[in-house]
């Protein structure tokens, strides 16, 4: 037996006594009810699971369990949280799209979004008026690949600039190109050599408050790139509007953030300028992980609240049946797991001291797979399907935006 295996069998042993200042959180009533419909096959059925430490003042790890599981350990939450919102879909934004994987908004309140599989970036407007704007004639679709995020630079208004991520058949690629309303042009690589595979390619892009460029990259499958510094896989990186690693990263010369990550497709800001990751597990545990600079997130040795020491444990962890979180956004309080084989939209209030609490379940089963969510300049959310990715079971009008309103 390899060390990695050696490693991961006592974590799991260890599971069985109580774990620091862990919290394990079940769902109960009609969310645990909701839950406790979702598949419950083996990860090795859905290709996005197999295939697709220490930190300051920790809160613990929230644990979202069913009903009827036993939560790894018996003490209890300390974490205030409101009572269940509306949330409902309002409109329909757009149908027939194929696998739309990205959503940014622009300054007037249109949004782009990529579609995967096509390489085309839309204009799609809160009227449900959709435009196509260009296409990345680089995409080179695979499983997992493909056209994936967008950002819009926050400077649009003076210098046009809208960034995307994208599989190419070498490796995969941060482009920048100029656009002026109506179509893209002037596209050029800026960041190349991103390690590309026929999954966990990664692929969210997000601007931060301090107006660097975060990337986030997959291991490919090689799980041994996500520990390595010397490749991009497996990374958050931050770089410049030029492909330039940023000022001030941890690691000199080198676009890397943080590192240990098997496949991060969400990144959000809240409004403290935290930033928040959604992460693919493997088998066992699926991840939210506040990200600071330098920090190691344990891929390959560590999957979920693990408590090893010099790798960063998860603030919130789901059983894989639940979630396969996509992206992430921050509205109202709350971050919004956007899950693909959980096939819902997971709810996750903040709070002040970036504790989180407890996790809750939206639109279980209803519209499939979901992967996109991003949150809209009126306080709505806009939330897209995965249904024609290959792994769903789309409906006659799939795939979907919808817009989503919070009370």
């Amino acid at each position: 037996m390899n060390r990695m295996r050696t490693v991961r069998g006592a974590r799991r042993a260890r599971t069985q006594a109580p774990v620091r200042r862990r919290r394990a959180l079940a769902l109960t009533g009609t969310a645990g009810l909701l839950a406790g419909l979702a598949l419950t096959a083996a990860c090795s059925d859905d290709p996005d699971q197999q295939s697709d430490g220490d930190r300051p003042d920790d809160p613990g790890t929230v644990t979202a369990t069913l009903d009827n599981e036993t939560p790894d350990t018996a003490e209890p939450n300390t974490v205030d949280t409101p009572g269940p919102r509306d949330v409902r879909v309002t409109d329909t934004l757009a149908t027939g799209l194929d696998t739309p994987w990205g959503i940014a908004f622009l300054p007037d309140g249109d949004a782009l979004v990529t579609q995967r599989d096509t390489g085309t970036i839309s204009r799609l407007t809160p009227q449900g008026k959709l435009t196509e704007v260009g296409t990345i004639d680089q995409t080179a679709p695979t499983s997992e690949g493909g056209l994936l995020g967008i950002a819009v630079s926050p400077d649009f208004e003076q210098d046009g600039q809208v960034f995307v991520y994208v599989t190419t058949s070498d490796d995969n690629e941060v482009l920048r190109m100029s656009y002026d309303g109506r179509r893209i042009s002037d596209v050029e690589p800026i960041l190349t050599g991103i390690p590309v595979g026929s999954i966990h390619d990664g692929g969210r892009l997000a601007f931060g408050p301090d107006g660097f460029l975060y990337v986030s990259t997959g291991e490919t499958g090689n799980e041994e790139l996500a520990q390595d510094k010397d490749s991009l896989g497996g990374k958050i990186l931050r770089i410049r509007t030029d492909g330039d690693p940023a000022p001030g990263n941890p690691f000199e010369g080198s676009p890397i953030w943080t590192l240990g990550h098997r496949n991060v497709q969400g990144l959000a800001f809240d409004d403290k300028d935290r930033l928040w990751a959604s992460e693919f597990g493997n088998d066992t545990w699926d991840e939210v992980n506040l990200i600071q600079a330098g920090k190691n997130y344990g891929w390959p040795v560590a999957e979920g609240d693990a408590n090893l020491e010099g790798y960063v444990d998860p603030y919130v962890q789901w059983r894989p049946e639940d979630a396969s979180p996509s992206s992430v956004a921050f509205a109202d309080g709350a971050l919004w797991v956007a899950s693909l084989r959980g096939s819902r939209l997971w709810e996750v209030p903040v709070e002040d001291d970036g504790t989180l609490g407890t996790p809750v379940p939206h639109f279980v089963g209803e519209y499939g797979r979901l992967r996109a969510v991003t949150a809209a300049p009126d306080g709505s959310l806009w939330l897209g399907t995965s249904n024609q990715d290959g792994r769903g079971f789309p409906a006659d009008n799939d795939d979907r935006i919808f817009r989503v309103s919070i009370n």
